[in-house]
């Protein structure tokens, strides 16, 4: 664990940026089934307020014992985006959003993460990958859009697609502005700062929006809400910043288009949520494109 806390080399090694970048991508890939079990006891807002909270406190308690310098003042603002991006905006979304659609569903709009994270890693992160690498990374974006349209037409609202999409915007952003900070900050350090500075306002929201009583808070939603608080929000973020910082943010984050896959797995194993050959399809397409990408991404 030491040497996955060490600061990041400011040089990039793209293999052992793929590596920790998989690992984090493991770990998030049981995000959604997790918010999903957690929804069934807890109201959304209180469920964000919750998990930013409780991961917060952690990396509080890991900032003092590695006695872990002040970010600079330069920093604070770029923390504030990753803190907006990934600790609130993200959870907050697609917690609502599960209250329309199954996690299952959710998880094809996941492929849309490698195209934001791209997109924002341009425009912030001054990366310019090669054309071809667009052309994979907008070909599997579109493989989910056209599936989430096509079940959006037969499904009673959009709402839950709308929210979902708004996450994964908000999502691309926190995982750009925060891997660009990781070259300099450290990975677990980023995330680290970035709930520590979303506590004060997490922290006392989350004792004035608890429920009155927890005493018919089922195990599932319990084990939900540990999942998204220590494994989602925090431990996952350790080796998910370090990967993008050390291969490249636009490369390593074509790794998120395997998330899906994971993800169905996950759904279709503890919640029992039913699996369509389009889900498989669409999940298949954008893995595909995945080794396109990868090839091209610098």
């Amino acid at each position: 664990m030491k040497a996955v806390l060490k600061a990041p080399n400011a040089m990039l090694n793209y293999n052992s940026g793929l590596v920790n970048g998989f690992i984090g991508i493991i770990m998030f890939s049981g995000s959604m089934p997790a918010t999903r079990a957690a929804i069934s006891s807890f109201d959304p807002v209180f469920l964000t307020v919750a998990r930013a909270s409780i991961a917060g406190i952690l990396a509080l308690t890991v900032l003092l014992f590695f006695k872990e310098r002040l970010p600079s003042k330069a920093d604070l603002v770029r923390l504030l985006i990753v803190a907006f991006g990934v600790a609130v905006g993200f959870p907050l979304l697609s917690a609502l959003a599960l209250q329309y659609i199954t996690s299952a569903h959710s998880i094809v709009f996941l492929g849309l993460l490698p195209l934001a994270t791209a997109s924002f890693a341009v425009l912030r992160g001054g990366e310019r990958p090669k054309p071809v690498f667009w052309i994979f990374s907008v070909l599997g974006s579109l493989l989910v859009i056209g599936y989430a349209v096509y079940q959006g037409l037969r499904a009673t609202s959009p709402i839950g697609d709308v929210l979902m999409l708004g996450a994964i915007i908000l999502c691309g952003l926190g995982y750009a502005e925060g891997a660009r900070l990781s070259r300099t900050l450290g990975g677990w350090q980023v995330i680290s700062w970035a709930l520590v500075l979303s506590l004060p306002l997490m922290l006392p929201l989350a004792f004035i929006l608890a429920p009155p009583t927890f005493t018919d808070v089922s195990p599932a939603a319990w084990s939900g809400l540990a999942y998204v608080s220590l494994i989602s929000m925090f431990i996952g973020f350790i080796f998910w910043y370090r990967g993008l910082a050390q291969g490249g943010i636009a490369a390593v984050g074509q790794l998120q288009l395997l998330q899906p896959f994971f993800g169905l797995a996950v759904a279709a194993t503890l919640l029992h949520e039913t699996v369509s050959i389009g889900m498989l399809a669409v999940t298949v397409g954008v893995i595909l494109c995945v080794a396109g990408s990868r090839k091209f991404a610098k």
